[in-house]
């Protein structure tokens, strides 16, 4: 996988599913993987999710024909996925840079 193959979809709407997305998609290239984010307790779409095409040509493909068109009654967003940052700090109650 290239760093620009895989993309972001958002504005997904709440009956989207991997399978409906994965045909969306492939029309326009081959996709290696495609994960619906959802909430952890409840199980339901957040509304966004990631699609990973066969190269960055197809993936930018998708992204002009995809781009702010409609599925399943919504506007879709489609973007080149940017990295996940490190999310880093502390989840504890100490702070070493605290003063005393």
């Amino acid at each position: 996988m290239t760093q620009n193959s895989k993309l972001y979809v958002g504005n997904l709407s709440f009956n989207t599913t991997e399978d409906s997305l994965r045909d969306t998609f492939s029309e326009h290239g081959t996709v290696n993987d495609v994960k619906i984010i959802t909430d952890r307790d409840s199980g339901r779409s957040r509304g966004f999710g990631f699609v990973e095409m066969d190269s960055a040509e197809e993936a930018q493909a998708a992204i002009q024909e995809l781009d702010n068109t409609q599925l399943d009654g919504r506007s879709i967003q489609v973007n080149v996925a940017r990295p996940r940052n490190d999310r880093g700090g502390s989840r504890g109650g100490y702070r070493s840079n605290s003063r005393w």
